[in-house]
């Protein structure tokens, strides 16, 4: 499905670790990692262990200094993104639990306050897709993944309250 290779040092260099799943906490392997090469597939690394922190989606290709990324450190934890062919859908709601006035996507969308009057929303379901959502309009700033799945609290995924978006875009590379 995927492949994807960690090195301790930036350029390819030092010990490096082959991953083809999700992997929680890549310190069991390596002491570090600060360069990656994607043989295949696509990737969200994460700057903290089991998923959490800073998101950056990676695909094929060879990515030679990850603070390039804006990583403040090294790469800790992966999640590998599955092949998806199919329709994409996702709900998102202006409260918790899927409260409120609600809108649905199936397809990109470069600027929520300019198609919804919204930015700020607290819940979401992802029916069908995998998901990028970004905190500013045309797919700038920081990233979150969303796969499928019910999101009923984002502060339960320790993002704070609300989260603000200003785009959304959906994960259609050959992955």
């Amino acid at each position: 499905m995927g492949k994807i290779i960690f090195y301790e040092d930036r350029n390819f260099q030092g010990r490096y670790y082959e991953a083809s799943s999700d992997c929680a906490e890549l310190s069991s392997y390596l002491s570090r990692c600060h360069s990656c090469r994607v043989e295949s597939g696509c990737f969200m690394l994460y700057d903290r262990s089991n998923y959490m922190g800073n998101q950056y989606f990676v695909r094929r290709g060879e990515y030679s200094d990850c603070s390039r990324f804006g990583m403040s450190d090294y790469i800790r934890s992966c999640r590998m993104i599955p092949p998806y062919r199919g329709p994409y859908r996702m709900r998102f709601y202006e409260r918790d639990n899927f409260g409120g006035q609600m809108h649905e996507l199936t397809d990109d969308c470069d600027s929520l306050t300019d198609r919804f009057r919204m930015s700020e929303f607290h819940s979401c379901n992802v029916m069908d897709g995998h998901w990028l959502m970004y905190e500013q309009p045309h797919y700038r700033g920081r990233m979150y993944y969303f796969r499928p799945g019910e999101y009923r609290n984002f502060r339960d995924m320790g993002w704070g309250p609300t989260m603000r978006f200003g785009s959304i875009r959906r994960i259609m590379d050959s992955c």
